[in-house]
């Protein structure tokens, strides 16, 4: 192993009397949760870039956990682009706490506990134009302020890209495992990549890859058409090293239970194979 920048060797560090002042020691930026707040496991969902499905894969790991009967929790980090509330019909706003400390998230028909900018927001159509410090900062406090209560999950609904926001939640969250989302599309594969690296450097483990709009199933003959390009996620995932958790289809099941506000009343099958996984 490679010496660290103070000349000492992990094995040197373990037995010294100041290895928690040392200065080679890497500094911890995580942030405690709130105290009334006991979360097993954290996951975030991530994409490379915009418009992959990523609150859909999100969402959709929430119903099937709850459906496993596990309590499951959503933080929309996804600040500038919310959709998490509307997707379950919750539209309420979220309550201080008398002392006004801490906040408690909103909770959806499913039981699914949910905390978003939009429910904090007297306009949920309101735009968001905050600089990235700032976003990053409610992101942390969606951590730190809001009380979760008892969870077996959080999933967190990252903002597309490797910017602030990501940042300050690989940092400040004690992040399990990172789920990637993307499409058929060539240029996916270097996009994937970029969100790989950036959870490996990290180091947060990438517990696999959801293909979105894979394809179309024909209603007449069954076939299915790859509107969007052919697939290249398993060759890419071959090459990464971690497996591809599902493939999902442009179905109009989903997009309806979105449109109409009725997601906690849906089952994604194509995702069954993640369950394991996270």
């Amino acid at each position: 192993m490679a010496e660290q920048q103070n000349g000492c060797s992990p094995s040197d560090c373990a037995g010294c009397a100041h290895a928690d002042s040392c200065s080679s020691k890497p500094q911890d930026f995580r942030k405690p949760a709130n105290a009334l707040s006991n979360i097993r496991k954290v996951i975030a969902v991530v994409s490379g870039k915009g418009g992959v499905g990523k609150s859909m894969v999100t969402a959709s790991l929430a119903r099937m956990m709850r459906e496993q009967g596990f309590s499951v929790g959503i933080m929309d980090a996804d600040i500038t682009g919310p959709s998490i509330p509307k997707m379950y019909g919750v539209h309420e706003k979220a309550m201080g706490t008398e002392d006004a400390d801490a906040i408690l998230p909103c909770e959806a028909k499913d039981g699914t506990k949910m905390m978003s900018i939009n429910l904090l927001l007297e306009n949920e159509s309101d735009p968001v134009i905050w600089r990235g410090p700032v976003i990053a900062g409610v992101v942390t406090q969606f951590w730190t302020d809001v009380i979760w209560g008892d969870l077996d999950y959080l999933f967190v609904d990252m903002p597309p890209g490797t910017g602030d926001v990501p940042l300050t939640v690989f940092q400040s969250l004690p992040v399990d495992g990172v789920i990637i989302v993307s499409s058929p599309q060539d240029l996916v594969q270097m996009i994937v990549k970029k969100a790989y690296n950036m959870a490996r450097q990290m180091d947060i483990p990438v517990l696999g890859i959801v293909e979105n709009y894979s394809y179309l199933v024909c209603p007449d003959c069954g076939k299915k058409i790859p509107v969007f390009g052919e697939s290249h996620i398993d060759e890419v995932a071959e090459e990464l090293g971690i497996p591809v958790l599902g493939k999902m289809p442009v179905d109009m099941k989903l997009a309806e239970a979105v449109e109409n506000e009725k997601f906690a009343e849906v089952s994604n099958e194509y995702l069954a194979g993640a369950v394991n996984k996270i």
